[in-house]
C-alpha cells in the first residue's frame, strides 16, 4: 500500500471513530443486542455505499470542492440551501457533542481532587478551547493522528482489562426502553464523508484513484469492528449498569485508576476535534457565508455553550438527534450529488459504483423511515 493510501485510510477511520463510540453502550443497552446489531448491519452499508457515492461524485468533478460546493454545483439553490443549514446546525450540534461529553471527561478526571456542580466541568473544558479557537490555530489538525492513536491505544487498553469481566449474561438481547434510541447514535458514529474530498485530493496516481472505493470499504469496516469490539466489551462488564458516556459504568468493576486514564485520553481526543469542528465551522462562516470574523467565532465558540445551558445537556439525546439532522439531510443531498454527477460530471472516475438503480432511492427510504420511527417513538 502506498504512503498515500495509508494516510487516506487512516485519516478516514479517524474521521469516523469518534465521540459517537462512547454513547454506543449505553444505546445498545437501551435498544438491545438484536436492534443494535440489525442497526449496524443496515447502517454500516447504507453509509458505506453514501461515502462510495460520495467518493465517485469527486472524482467526475474538476476542482477542489467541498459539500456546499459541489451541492451548488450541480443541484442548484436546493440543495445549497439544505447543505448550508446541515452544515450550520449540524456542527453546532457535534460541538454541542463534544462539549457534553469533554466534560464528562474532565469530570471523571478532575473530581477527586476539584468538586463542582456538573455543569463546572463543561465550562471548565469550553473555555481554553474557545480562546484556541478564536486566536485562529493552524496547527490543530496535525496532530489529529496523534490523538486519534491515543484514543484507539484507550479503546484497547479498556478491552484489554475488562476482558475478564465480561459475562454473556450482561449483554441485553432485548429492548431494556426503545427499540429506536440506537438508531441515530449508530448513524452519527458511522459518518465520515466530510474527509471523502480532502483524501481525494491525496491521491495523484490513477492506480491510487482506483484504490478509492477499496479504501473506503476497509475504513468502514474496520470502524464498525472498533465499535463493536468496545461496545460489546463495555455492555458485557457493566450491563445495566452502563452509563451514557460508557466510562463511568466501568468504575465498579475495573476501578478508578483505569477510568480516569481512559478519561484522559478520550479528554485529549475529544478536546482535538471539539477544535477543529469549531475551526471549521468558524472558517465556513468566514469564507463560504461572509460572516465578519469576530462573529463567526462567536457563533461557533459560543453556540454549543449557549445550547448547554439552556438544558440540552442529555448526551444520547442530543448524539441521536445530530445523527439524524446530519445523516438525512446530508445523505439526500449525497444520492441527489451521485445521480447528477453522473449525468453531468464532466470527467470519468477512476472507479464506479456498480449498483442497481433502485439502491440510491432505497437508502432514501432507509433513512427517512428509520429518522420517522426514531423521532416518533424515541423523543
Amino acid at each position: 500500500m502506498s504512503s498515500s493510501s495509508t494516510l487516506a485510510l487512516s485519516t478516514l477511520i479517524g474521521t469516523i471513530v469518534g465521540a459517537g463510540m462512547f454513547g454506543l453502550p449505553y444505546a445498545i443497552v437501551q435498544s438491545g443486542l438484536f436492534a443494535s446489531l440489525f442497526y449496524f448491519l443496515l447502517l454500516g452499508i447504507c453509509v458505506t455505499y453514501l461515502h462510495l457515492f460520495f467518493g465517485e461524485v469527486c472524482l467526475r468533478t474538476p476542482g477542489k470542492h467541498r459539500l456546499i460546493g459541489y451541492a451548488s454545483l450541480y443541484l442548484g439553490s436546493w440543495g445549497k440551501a439544505l447543505v448550508t443549514f446541515s452544515t450550520i446546525a449540524g456542527t453546532v450540534g457535534v460541538l454541542l457533542v463534544f462539549l457534553i461529553i469533554g466534560g464528562d471527561f474532565l469530570k471523571i478526571v478532575l473530581s477527586s481532587v476539584l468538586t463542582l456542580p456538573a455543569p463546572w466541568y463543561h465550562v471548565l473544558f469550553w473555555a481554553p478551547l474557545s480562546l484556541l479557537m478564536g486566536a485562529g490555530i493552524k496547527l490543530i489538525a496535525r496532530v489529529e493522528l496523534v490523538t486519534t492513536t491515543a484514543l484507539f491505544l484507550m479503546m484497547g487498553l479498556i478491552f484489554f482489562i475488562a476482558a475478564p469481566h465480561i459475562s454473556l449474561a450482561n449483554l441485553p438481547l432485548f429492548p431494556a426502553a426503545n427499540p429506536f434510541v440506537a438508531f441515530g447514535v449508530i448513524l452519527f458514529s458511522l459518518i465520515g464523508w466530510n474527509a471523502i474530498p480532502e483524501i481525494a485530493e491525496l491521491f495523484r496516481e490513477k492506480r491510487d484513484k482506483q484504490k478509492f472505493g477499496s479504501l473506503i470499504k476497509a475504513a468502514s469496516a474496520a470502524a464498525i469492528g472498533l465499535y463493536l469490539v468496545f461496545s460489546l466489551s463495555v455492555v458485557g462488564v457493566s450491563g445495566q449498569r452502563t452509563s451514557p458516556e460508557a466510562l463511568a459504568g466501568l468504575v465498579p468493576f475495573l476501578g478508578t485508576a483505569v477510568i480516569v486514564l481512559g478519561a484522559l485520553f478520550g479528554l485529549v481526543s475529544i478536546g482535538d476535534s471539539f477544535l477543529i469542528m469549531g475551526s471549521y465551522l468558524k472558517n465556513s462562516l468566514k469564507r463560504d457565508y461572509h460572516v465578519p470574523g469576530i462573529l463567526s467565532v462567536g457563533i461557533a465558540s459560543v453556540a454549543p455553550l449557549l445550547l448547554y445551558l439552556l438544558g440540552f445537556r442529555e448526551f444520547i439525546f442530543v448524539l441521536s438527534v445530530v445523527g439524524i439532522i446530519i445523516g438525512t439531510i446530508e445523505g439526500l443531498v449525497i444520492v441527489a450529488l451521485f445521480v447528477r454527477a453522473r449525468k453531468i460530471g464532466q470527467l470519468q472516475p477512476e472507479y464506479i459504483v456498480r449498483v442497481p438503480k433502485f439502491v440510491p432511492a432505497l437508502i432514501i427510504l432507509i433513512l427517512m423511515a428509520g429518522t420517522a420511527a426514531a423521532l416518533v417513538f424515541s423523543f
